[in-house]
Parts: structure tokens; sequence; C-alpha cells
């Protein structure tokens, strides 16, 4: 009976079970929720409840549709289910669902069509009856929500359950009943709970528990007495970090919810700025508590990782200190720093992951992976944490997104279900029925398969009597290893070690059989086999040369097989040391070390020590640059072709994932030497799969992708139908059609038709013809991809060709029009489809088809011949396909009356012209007339803006103050901090000392002065440096960080420091030499580039404070001046006075310049302070009016005001009293949706009037407004110089403003650059400046360094040399001071000023450039502006150049000596400590690395144990810390 209701839908029609497959169900609608009780599986839909068996027989179903009753207001109104055929008005959508077993229930909550919640508890064995239901919002409102829901037990004095729901806040969302304003609630489960089911108030008062900002809740569950919460948390700085909640389970919920603590996930040392949790599974198990996530790694969908984490609760943290969770009214200024957890390891990176399922399997962990293509994917995990190959355990045909859960069938274990957008799957949890022998099954490395009796691959608990023998606890690469010992006496013996485990029988039946071709191969005197190794000792201890060949005979139990194994004498294999070589040295048995082959000692085989040898081939290696497809499905593909360089000895190519054990190799088939094809084989698996070339010798060379994708799929055809000749234009529609290789039809099977072309959604070809047949009939449509052929989901109907009865001619004017007849009949015939030509006098004219008619028996062409002969035409020409048929004309009495109309109309036609040219020349003329008094007004403005833009510049003195009183100099540790980390504010807090502290010598404490004496070691210290830089995961950010850091802990030894950068730069210099020499420190790509940086910034700060700092200062000054004489635009910051195009501001309207009288109101009583002239203009707002008099009152006392900008309210003088002046108010100008900022112009404010200055802390204003720059949308809520984009219409203003022109107000950019050009002119000179004849120090003696070295490599080139020092100093140091003068100054850059700087450096930066420059018009105004003033500037960069190098070389002792005096002046200054902690981070983080290197180079043995000791030092102390 319970396959009845199935029945009936399928009798009916109704989708409800679908029978194609086992284990499969198709719903009539999309899937929203399931969940798995004991042996049920519950499903709910857009409108349907289902009730499940475990293997996916329906039950029965529960229709969610009802009606509302009740009053007008929501709240008011009331859900009740009525039958499907029923009328109803509202749908019950279920957001929760959850099986509650112990109180034999099934919980369903969620919200009717009325936004109500509404919940009902149901039988759990018949789902059509509702025990009880309740109008309650239980759960999220929309089903979108990133919400969970579950169960939870708390222990009182009887265990209870509640149900959690942890809710993704949305305050837009509001229902009948209530809006959510906690982020978790605990629920009620029955009426005996206090406060009844679906109550959440606690005995004593509400749980509070709130999110800082809008968390996605992606997963959460019970473990014991902790509950476990993850959720993706937006941070401040945009993206999202992934958190982990722990709740302590206590006595009611109050308490719980206050036992908050969190944790933060990171699976990279890199911020993961970007990651996101998509879905999760906790391995089950005991402590410590495993889990595995889902993570997007960039934020999206496509870049996956599945990451293990140990996630055990950490209940030594305090309880509600955590920065984005809370049990308080408001989260916000929480700024504790939670527990950071880093993973145990990335088990597996695939595409488009979107769920996983752990299950344990005897000792191991099984993951189960749900992909977004539609596979499902498993994956094997040991308990050290190695990872079998990936399998496919599903895969569909097409890109069918699986549902974030996954769960195990709860009755067998054997079975998972897994759910599609409307279609539950029920797939087996292996495939150990299809490996057929011993090998295969034991090669699938699955846990759940066993072989079992000598004879099959099952479950074990299909295997009788325990005879069966399955994978290792731990992961093995082969099943049977051994090795070859020899020792001191000579004698050589052969350990065979089984890798398997066995069932209990099979245990005590364990045997070996050694034999080779020699007699007697092992001596009698050896030990008995013992599970799972067996013992040779070899009779005769000489091997032969050519190796001897033995065969190992193993039973186990009933399971028997045999190993052939190969001995060789090892010192016998000898060669170039490639990975082919160390390959054949391990396969034998041997140990490869230190590039040769030995004797192995114990253990078994190492193969990984292959992958460091490179391969012995020339080096010539093969490069690939493409790979034509790229991108195939499943199938694979025929005849691809691989391009690149050196393919000559390419044999084969390789293709394997990121993942995979088991390469596939694919034959070359052609090879050109550049061009070779090859066949794509298919693949189980979807996904981005690596591809190399082989060589002869085995080795493997370049790097390119492949793509597998889903099959492709025809959902529609057009037209539908072909004529039997065939050859007509069909279009398939589909996806991904480009891998379609032919398509066939049913009827001509052995015809294989080639695309027209293709892509992704269509595909055209041509039909095959159907031959000895005029019969109507259907054929089917098959595509062939590779070696496969994909039905097509439509058909081809074949009718006869169609059939053409006459045509008609007649002239009009210079053309033939002609109307062809033909029967009627289904093929839809369209004019694209027939090719027309006309014969006359044997002549072909092309006749163009332009219409179509139909009536009842007949349709009709029109088609027209572009000629001035006559109409009379013997014959047509039809063609259609590839089919051409001739047609005869007819003459009916109808020709006549139809010409007569037509006559009539073409004499009207030339009267309608007539009248139309008189119209349209009136209204041109009256439209001439106002363009013409339009263009004299534009013209007229032009004129005036040039004439006055020619004053402008003729007039302009560089009259700008020079006295700017003290020069606000930073500090030295303050300024080489800010080179040191231009962009880590943590780093460069934490490394620099608080003002009080830097006289004061910090002693460092035991793990700070072991790290620092061993980076003291020059050997340790660059073979680090190499060793990090070879990581591909240490970016060019660490590097500096590295370097940085370096400088800081060595900057008491200065000398060292030296060293160790001089050793680094000759190895670059070495890297590059073969290369480009030219681009040596171009660019800061290595650790020592931005060494180099910090090495000038320290050696030249006397000089830059000396000599440069004064010039730096006054130029910043006077630019700074000379825009504020124009207007600029508060918004966009703007100005009409710039050196750079991009900032200058050519809209702006006219200006005046004011006076101002400024009172500062003196105590609270009304007192003011003398009057302060300050210069301002009309066109100012109010925040750049506040600028002005502060930075005036600045200039004139030589200190600031008391008060900040921010705290600074001014008010006008009118009509006697004063006035606030706002920068927003009611009286502003509003265009659209967007407020112009108020100007002096706006409120009247003439030249001469008084301005009182009034503390907003002493003088309230009356309507206080922060500041609208902290508005995140200022610049698209308001607008000041530059209007908005909006209609003019909406202006309350209609004054016509003047239209502007771009390139007339680029004379501003000259005047600029005359007002500071002396000031430009004297930085420039006092950089390259030789004071008393000398250069510095660290100039010369690095310019020394650099000639040195360019003789050492043979580089004679002279521009080389200028290009390096160029590099080094200029580029590295000086045009960094020159764009970033707050890196020596106490100052802020504005935005407008850094555009001008940027121009100044580029002209600096081309003064020593080599190469001239053709300008022409269009080149860029940065260029021009100084194009005059580089040739005389590139002379005296050539000068300085050599005066350096005809400079007396500076003796190695006076440097040293120079080095000494910096390290002296500044000693203390740093913190040394913090510095050597976070270098230690690198350390730890790369240490497997920096060892190897300190091998490799031949390190003493007495640096590595001093680096190990520094780690133990380390590990031992949590921080490292000073007394």
């Amino acid at each position: 009976m319970i396959l009845l209701p199935g029945l009936i839908f399928i009798l009916l029609g109704k989708p409800g079970r679908c029978l194609k497959e086992d284990g499969d169900f198709i719903f009539d609608g999309d899937v929203r929720h399931f969940a798995v009780s004991t042996n049920t599986v519950y499903v709910a839909t857009d409108e349907k409840l289902y009730q499940l068996n475990h293997d996916l027989t329906l039950v029965q179903s529960l229709t969610q549709r009802g009606i509302l009753k009740g009053g007008k207001r929501a709240d008011d109104q009331r859900f009740y289910r009525v039958s499907e055929r029923d009328e109803w008005n509202a749908t019950f959508s279920v957001n929760v669902l959850l099986p509650f077993d112990d109180n034999g229930t099934l919980i369903t909550c969620g919200v009717t069509d009325n936004g109500c919640g509404y919940c009902e508890l149901l039988d759990l064995s018949d789902i059509s009856k509702v025990l009880y239901s309740e109008h309650v919002l239980v759960g999220p409102v929309k089903r979108s929500s990133a919400s969970v829901t579950f169960l939870v037990d708390v222990k009182r004095s009887s265990p209870e359950t509640y149900i959690l729901s942890a809710l993704q806040q949305d305050k837009s969302t509001t229902t009948g009943f209530s809006l959510h304003s906690e982020a978790v609630y605990l629920y009620n489960t029955n009426n005996k709970q206090t406060g009844g089911i679906f109550t959440y108030i606690s005995d004593f008062s509400t749980p509070l528990f709130r999110t800082k900002g809008v968390a996605e809740f992606v997963d959460g569950f019970q473990i014991s007495s902790i509950i476990y919460l993850f959720s993706n948390v937006p941070q401040d700085a945009g993206g999202s970090k992934v958190r982990l909640i722990w709740l302590e389970v206590k006595t009611n919920k109050v308490q719980t919810m206050r036992s908050l603590r969190g944790a933060s996930l990171h699976i990279s040392d890199s911020g993961d700025k970007d990651s996101r949790l998509l879905a999760s599974s906790v391995v089950p198990g005991g402590l410590p508590v495993l889990w595995s996530g889902v993570f997007s790694v960039d934020g999206g969908q496509t870049n996956t990782e599945l990451v293990m984490f140990d996630i055990s609760p950490d209940l030594t943290l305090r309880t509600d200190e955590d920065p984005d969770f809370c049990n308080a009214v408001n989260c916000d200024n929480r700024n504790f720093k939670p527990k950071n957890l880093k993973p145990k390891k990335v088990l597996l990176r695939q595409n488009y992951m979107t769920s996983v399922l752990a299950v344990r399997h005897k000792s191991w962990m099984v993951f189960f992976v749900g992909t977004g293509d539609g596979q499902l994917i498993k994956l094997a995990v040991d308990n050290n944490y190695h990872t079998t190959c990936p399998r496919v355990l599903y895969r569909s045909n097409d890109d069918r997104k699986v549902f974030p859960k996954i769960h195990l069938d709860k009755v067998d274990h054997k079975h998972v279900y897994m759910a599609f957008q409307n279609q539950m799957k029920r797939v087996p949890v292996s495939k150990c029925s299809t490996y057929k022998t011993l090998q295969e099954c034991w090669s699938a490395q699955d846990p759940h398969c066993v072989w079992c009796g000598s004879n099959s691959c099952t479950f074990e608990d299909e295997c009788p009597d325990s005879d069966w023998l399955s994978v290792p606890d731990d992961y093995q690469q082969k099943m049977v290893s051994y090795n070859v010992v020899k020792d001191g006496t000579e004698q050589i013996t052969l350990n065979i070690q089984t890798h398997v485990t066995v069932g209990q029988k099979a245990t005590s039946n364990f045997a070996c059989q050694i034999s080779a071709s020699s007699n007697e191969f092992c001596s009698r005197g050896g030990p008995l086999p013992q599970f799972p190794q067996c013992t040779c000792i070899l009779s005769n201890s000489a091997l032969p040369a050519e190796g001897l060949a033995v065969t190992v005979k193993i039973r186990l139990g009933t399971n028997q097989w045999s190993e052939q194994l190969k001995l060789m004498k090892c010192s016998d294999i000898r060669g170039p040391p490639t990975s082919v070589l160390c390959q054949q040295c391990i396969d034998v048995g041997c140990v490869w070390s230190q590039n040769g082959c030995s004797w192995a000692t114990a253990g078994v085989k190492n193969y990984s020590v292959c992958q460091m040898v490179e391969s012995g081939m020339n080096p010539s290696k093969p490069e690939i640059s493409s790979i034509t497809p790229s991108v195939v499905s499943f199938y694979g593909r025929n005849h691809a072709v691989l391009s690149g360089h050196n393919l000559r000895d390419v044999t084969r190519v390789r293709i394997q994932a990121d993942m995979d054990c088991t390469p596939r190799e694919s034959p070359v088939l052609n090879n050109t030497g550049v061009n070779l094809t090859f066949h794509i084989p298919s693949t189980d698996k979807k996904g981005a799969v690596k591809v190399c070339v082989v060589l002869p010798d085995g080795s493997c060379h370049a790097n390119a992708e492949i793509t597998y994708r889903s099959l492709p799929s025809c959902t529609a055809v057009t037209p539908s139908s072909s004529w039997i000749s065939g050859k007509r234009k069909i279009t398939l529609m589909g996806s991904y059609l480009e891998f379609v290789e032919g398509v066939v039809h049913s009827h001509a099977l052995q015809e294989v038709i080639l695309p027209r072309n293709s892509n992704s959604q269509n595909l055209t070809y041509d039909t095959p013809a159907a031959e000895n047949t005029q019969e109507v009939f259907t054929s089917n449509v098959f595509m062939k991809v590779a070696n496969e052929t994909v039905s097509c989901s439509t058909s081809i109907t074949y009718y006869p060709d169609p059939e053409f009865t006459s045509f008609t001619s007649t002239k009009v004017g210079g053309t033939v029009r002609i109307t062809i007849q033909k029967k009627a009949d289904k093929l839809e015939l369209s004019k694209a489809e027939l090719s027309v030509r006309g014969i006359q006098e044997e002549k072909s004219h092309k006749c163009f088809v332009e219409s179509k008619s139909k009536s009842n028996e007949t349709d009709s062409f029109i088609c027209v011949i572009n000629s001035t002969l006559d109409n009379n035409f013997q014959k047509l020409e039809i063609t259609y396909g590839d089919k051409t048929v001739p047609l005869t004309p007819v003459v009916t009495n109808s020709t006549l009356r139809m010409f007569l109309p037509m006559l009539i109309v073409l004499l009207l036609i030339p009267c309608i012209i007539v009248a139309v040219v008189i119209i349209y020349r009136s209204q041109q003329k009256k439209l001439t007339i106002k363009m013409n008094r339009r263009m004299e007004n534009l013209e007229m403005d032009i004129r005036n803006d040039i004439r006055q833009g020619f004053v402008d510049l003729q007039t302009e003195k560089a009259d700008l103050m020079e006295n700017v009183g003290t020069i606000p100099f930073l500090d030295y540790k303050h300024f080489a901090s800010r080179i040191f980390f231009p962009e880590s504010e943590a780093l460069l807090t934490s490394c620099i000392k608080d003002i009080g502290q830097d006289t004061v010598k910090v002693q460092l404490d035991e793990c700070c002065q072991a790290l620092s004496r061993l980076i003291q070691d020059q050997v340790f210290l660059t073979s680090m440096v190499h060793a990090l830089e070879e990581q591909k995961t240490f970016t060019i950010k660490d590097k500096c960080a590295l370097a940085s850091l370096l400088t800081i802990a060595l900057h008491s030894n200065l000398s060292y420091l030296t060293e160790v950068m001089e050793d680094l730069l000759k190895a670059l210099m070495q890297q590059r030499s073969n290369a480009q020499p030219k681009l040596l420190l171009r660019r800061t790509e290595s650790t020592v580039e931005k060494l180099l940086t910090n090495w000038m910034s320290i050696c030249l700060y006397g000089f830059l404070r000396e000599s440069v700092g004064q010039h730096l200062f006054l130029m910043v000054s006077a630019l700074t001046q000379q825009i504020a004489k124009g207007p600029v635009d508060c918004v966009t910051e703007k100005a009409l006075y710039t050196l750079s195009e991009d900032w200058l501001l050519w809209q702006a309207q006219a200006f005046s310049s004011l006076k101002l009288k400024v009172l500062f109101a003196v105590g609270s009583d009304g007192e003011v302070s003398e009057p302060l002239e300050v210069d301002a203009l009309d066109c100012d707002t109010v925040e750049q009016v506040k600028e002005k008099i502060l930075s005036t009152f600045k200039a004139k006392f030589g200190f600031p005001y008391n008060t900040s900008v921010r705290d600074v309210c001014i008010e006008f003088e009118k009509d006697q009293s004063f006035v606030p002046l706002e920068e927003v108010d009611a009286s502003s100008e509003v265009i659209g949706e967007v407020t112009m900022l108020n100007t002096l112009k706006h409120y009247e404010v003439s030249d001469g009037a008084t301005i009182k200055v009034l503390s907003k802390k002493t003088h309230p204003p009356l309507s206080p407004q922060g500041s609208l720059k902290d508005d995140e949308n200022f610049s698209g809520k308001y607008f000041h110089l530059i209007d908005p984009d909006v209609d003019e219409n909406q202006r309350k203003n209609q004054e016509k403003k003047k239209f502007k022109v771009k390139e007339v107000y680029l004379t501003k950019l000259l005047s600029t650059k005359v007002a500071v050009h002396s000031f430009v002119e004297n930085l420039f000179r006092s950089i390259w400046g030789m004071p008393q004849g000398r250069a510095p120090h660290a100039v010369k003696y690095f310019f020394d360094f650099l000639d040195t070295q360019a003789d050492n490599m043979k580089i004679t080139d002279p521009d080389v040399m200028h290009i390096w020092k160029t590099n080094s100093l200029p580029l590295r140091f000086w045009v960094n001071i020159l764009k970033n003068p707050q890196f020596v100054f106490d100052m802020e850059k504005a935005p407008h000023l850094d555009g001008c700087l940027s121009v100044i450096a580029q002209a600096f930066m081309d003064s020593f450039s080599l190469s001239e420059t053709q300008l022409g018009k269009n080149a860029p105004t940065n260029k021009l502006l100084y194009a005059k003033d580089i040739p005389k500037y590139k002379q005296e960069v050539k000068a300085y150049y050599k005066q350096i190098k005809d400079q007396p070389p500076i003796t190695s002792r006076e440097f040293k000596i120079f080095l000494q005096e910096e390290s002296k002046k500044h000693e203390n200054e740093f913190n040394e400590p913090a510095a050597l902690r976070e270098l230690f981070k690198f350390i730890q983080r790369y240490f497997t690395e920096i060892t190897e290197k300190l091998n490799q180079n031949g390190a003493p043995s007495e640096l590595t144990e001093q680096l190990h000791h520094v780690k133990s030092l380390f590990d031992g102390l949590k921080s490292c810390s000073w007394s």
C-alpha cells in the first residue's frame, strides 16, 4: 500500500516519482529543505511536503496550500490547509524542517503569504496528521536568508530540547507578527517548558545575542555540551571573515547565551580578506573536534577549497568578549581580538564546491563533496591527513548545482542523499563492485571496499567468514614495497612489506614464497614470514649487472597474489642525476641520496626525493603556448592541437588533476616541432587539469591547463523540418554546443555532418538527404562528442521538397518586381533560404527576395531585380539548399488591374515631395538664424576666456612668500618607519618606541638574543633570504616586510647590513646579467631591492635634512599657496591652478577675491581678538573658508590655532548681527537629489566682511552638524563647482551658465609652472648638487660598487651603468621623497597636491632618462610642461654622474666609520625585539625550506643546530618578552 500513492501520481501524469533509474526522485517543485530521520526522508518544496522511505520510495505528500481567514489586518488572519482540488489563496512556505526523533514529531515552521509566521507539529511516521499548529515566527522570514536552525539538548533536572535558530539580520524585513531583533534564539519544543511551545523567553529574562554587522550563518550543530555556530561576517575594510562561535549548554537559555566565546578561521596567512565559508561538516569522533569546511578563496563561487580545522573549544577564553557578537543591546565599539584558528590541512582544491559530508570509516575520515556542476566526489583521508585520490561517485551530464547539505542514509550507511533543483538522488558511498581484481580494489584506496575471498570487491559486511583484505590504516602508494640492505659483511637482505588490513581469518594464514632464476635464491637460515613482513637473506651476495628478476607469491587466508620485483646492484645505477634515474634507483629497492644511488638501510620507499631532482635533458626544454581547444566536455576531444616551442622530441602528453594520483597520457599523433596533435582523453571528473609534455626519458615539462565541462545538450531546433533532398541549414539551441564535433541523423547513421559554425548556445549544420523516399518521416538527431554519441531531445521532420508553380513580373520605375507562387506545405520556408535569378536573353540577373505572404493553398514570395530592362523573363532559377529548380512565367488578367493603382500612386509622389521641400526650407531658415546667434555668443565667451588666460600668463609672478617659518621636520625614527612600512600600520607602530623610551637600552631575552646571533651569520641570513624568495607563497609584500624587519634588527650594525646587501645584490645581478641587465633595480620585486631603498634612506637622511629639506618644503608650500589662489572643487578636489591636467578644474565659473576680517572668540562672554586679514574667494565653501582662516593663523603666528577645523564654526556679520555659516542648510540649492554646498557667494559675503570664529565646545551651534565628508556617499549627495549630471529643468535657479572648453584652460597649468618654477629648479639642483665638491658618502660608495660589479661582469655599455645608478638612487629614493613629502614633514597631502607632485617627479625622472622623447600635439601635458627644461637638466645630471665618478674613492675604513656614526646617532630608537619576533614568524612558516636551503648550500651543521635551538626557544614561549 505504500507504493500506491506513487503509482497514482504516475498514472495521472503528475511529477511524483521518476522511474528512470534507481535512487532517483523528481518533485513537482524546487527542493527548499530536506531532512533525514532514522528511516525516512522529508522534503519540502514550494507547495508540498513529501515523506519518503529511506530508499526514496514515496510514502505520501502533504499539500501546503490553504486559505487565509480572518480580519483585514495580517496578524488577524489564520491559515487553514485545504485539499489540492479546493480553491486556495495562500501557501505555507517551509523555512524550518526538523525531525524530532525523541518526541516522534516533525517540526515545520515558515511564513504564509501574508508575511506571518506559522508552525506545525506533524506526526513523524504520518505527516498528514497535524498534532499542533500556531501562528508564530520561528526561523527566518525569507527563504533566501543565510540562517541555520537545529535542535539542541539542555541538561536540566530532566533533559530538554530547544530549537536553536541563528538568523541573518535584515532590518528591512518585518512580518505581520514581529521583527527579529536577536541573531540567535532558543525556542521551546513542547508546552511543558516554561512559557509553552515555540517561546524563546527564559525563566528570568529575554536572552540577548546580537551581531555587530549582518552575519551570514552557514552551519551549526551540538557536540556533547558545546554548541558550534559558523558564519561569514563583513569586515570594516571590505570583504568578509569566517567566524566560529562556541556556546556552552547551561541550565537556562540566558546562561547558555552568556557563555559566548569566539574564534576566527583563517585558511591562509595573507589575511583572508575575501574568504567565505560555503558549507561545512563536522568529522564524527571524540577530541580533538575535527571539522571540514568548503571555503571560497576569493569571495566568489569558482575558486573553492576543502579545508580541515581543529575546532575544539577553548574554554579558557573569557565569555562575551567578541568583536562581532555580544550579549548586549548594541555590539558597536567592541575592540576585542578573537582567537585565530589555522587549518590542519587543505584537503582538496576543486572549482565550484558547494557542499560536504564527513563520516568516519574504521580509522579513515571520508568526505563526500558536492559541486556546482553536478558532481559528487569522494575523498578518503588518513589520521596523518594524507589524502587519497579523489573519486567521482556521481556526475550529471549538465551543470546542476548540488544542494548545500548532503546526508547519510541512516539505515544501511552505504548511501548518501544529494539534492538538485527538483530532484533527490540516493548515491552509493562506493563503487566497490566496479573493481574486478585485487590490485584494482586495493588501488582504489577506498576504505569502504574489501577484497573478499579472491573473487570480488565488496563491502566488509557482505564478505562471509572475515576472509578479506583491504587498504591499511594509513596511506601507502603500493600494496607491496621492498628494499635491499647490504651490511658490513657484504650480506644482502631483501625486506618485503605488505601494506594491507586483513580480516581475522586471513591473518592466521600468511605465507611468502620468494623465487628467482637461480636455484636457491634465499638462504635457509633466514627468519620466518611474520605478517606483514617477509625477509629473504640472499644466498649469493653478488647480483648480475643486468639485474635479477624476482617473483614473490603472497598468501593471506584464501587470497593469493604475486609481485614481480627487480633487484640490482645499487652502485651500478649510475649516470647524470635525473628524476628518471632516481625513480629507477628506488624501484629496485635502493635509496637515492646526494644525487646518487646507494644501498638501503631501513624503512619504506620514498619517491618524493625524486621530485627534487632536475631532468637531465638539454637546455632546450619544451614550452607550451596554447592548446586548442582548451575547454572540452568530460568525453574529451579528438585531434586537439598543442602549440609551443622545442616540441620535436615530445612523445606523449600527460594530463593530471591537481590532487589526482593517476595521470593519463595520450600519444602524440603528428608533430612539427611547434605544433602537435593528440587526443584529449575522457575523464570521470569535471574541472581544470594540468597538462605537460613527456620526453623519451620520462620527464615532463611545461605547464598548461585543460578544463573539463558538462556534456553538450540541445533543447530546441529551428527550423524543425527539412526537405527530402537535404542541405537545409538547421540551428540547434542548448548548452556547451561548442564541444560537438559532428551531427548524425537516425536515417543516415553513417554520415557525420560537420557543424558550419557553433558557440556555447547555438550550432548550425546542413541536414543530410533522405534517399529513395517521398514520404513524411521523423529523424532523430545525435551529436558526436569525441568517441561518444549524445542524443538530442529534439527531432527533425522530413517533408517532400517545395513545389514552385509559376511567377509574374511587373516593371516599377527602374526595377522589376517578381511574384513567385508556391504550393502551401509545412516546411515554413523563409525568404532567407531562397536564392532567385532571372534569365533574360541568356543573361542571369540576381533577384533580391523581399517578402513572403501566405494563403490557404499558396505561398507567395516577392523579389526585386535592380535593372532598367523590360520585365519579360523567360524563366527563373530558384535555389534552396544545394538544389536549383527552373520556373516559367504565367500571365493573368489581374496584371492590368494591379498596374492602375500603382500608376496613381507614382503620380502623387512628386506632389508630396514638393510640399515637404517647401516646409523643410522654411524651418531650416529659422533654425539657422537662431544657431548663428548662439554661435556668436559662444565665440565671444571663448574669446574672453582665452584673453584672460593670456593676461594671467603674462602677468604671473613668483610672488609666493618664501618665509614659511619653522620647517616641521619629522624625527628620524618616524621618517625611517614611513619609508620602511608605507602600507603596514601595524608593523610601523610595533617597531617604533614611544617617546621617552628611545633613550633606554633594551636587554633582549634569551630567545631574541639567540635569533639576533643567528642572523648575524651571513651564510644563514643569505640562505634564509634565498629560501624564502623561492617560495611561490612568499609575496612581494612579504619581501618588503622582511627587508624592513632586517633593517631594524640590524640597524645597530649597519656595516654588516651593508655586507649582506652587497652579497644579495651580486646574486641578483647574476640572475639578470644573461637576460636584461638594464632592468636591474627597476622595480621592487626582491628583498634586496627594498633593502637598498631602506639603506639609502638611512644613509641619506642627514643630507636630506641639511641640504634638500628646506628646498623641498618651500616647493610644497609654494604649490599649496598657488593652488589656493584659485577655486578648488570641494567634492572632486580639482583645482583651477594645478600642474596636472587630470586635476584641472576647467568647469569653474567666474570668481572674485575677498579680504575678510576675522575675529576669534575669546572666552565665553563674547570677547573677541584683534581682526586677522584672511584672503578667500567668493566661491569657497564654508569648510574651505575655515581651513584658510586656520592656515593664515598658523602662518601669521607660527603655531596652530588651539581648535581643529572640525570643532570650529564661523559666523558672518550681517545687519549688525552674526549669521551662522553652514555647509548645508535649508537655503541650499538642490538639483534633483543632489545638494550644492553653500559658498560665500551664496551667503552674499562681500569684500571686507567680518567673520567671527567660535569653538563648538564653548559655543554649541543651534543645529549641530558633523563634517559632511564623513558621509560615505559624499560625492553622490553633494556638489560644489562641477555641476551634477542632471536635467537642467530640475534647477531652481535657471540662469544660463557659460559653455566651457577644457583646452582653453590649459594655460593655467603653465601659469602654475611659472609661479613655482624657481622653487622646483632649486630643489632639483640641491639633489644633484655637490656640497664642498663631494657627493654624500653612501652615493659615492654605492656608485663605485656598481662600477666594480660591471667590470667583473664584463659590461662595457655606459648606458647600462647610467641606468643602474638611476634605478638605485633617483628612482629608488628621491622620487619617493618628492611624491611623499609627508614622509619627511609633519603635514597632510591633499589629492590635488599629489597630482602636482607626480608631474614634478616625472620631470625629475625624465632628467635622468637617456632616451630622446619626440613630443607632438597629442603628447600628454605633463610631458609638454617641462619639455624645454629637460635637455638642460639632462646635461646637469650627466655632469653630476661624471663628478661622482671622478671623485677620489672613499676607503672602506672611512665608510665603516660613517656607518658606525649613523648607527650610534639613532641607537635605541627602534623596537628591535618586536622586529625579531616578526622575523621569526617568517622563519617558522618556512622552517623546512630554510633548513633544506642551508643543507644545499653546505652550511655548517652548527648553523642548523642553532636554528633548531632558536625554534625550540620560541616554541616554548607564547611571546618573546624582556624584563
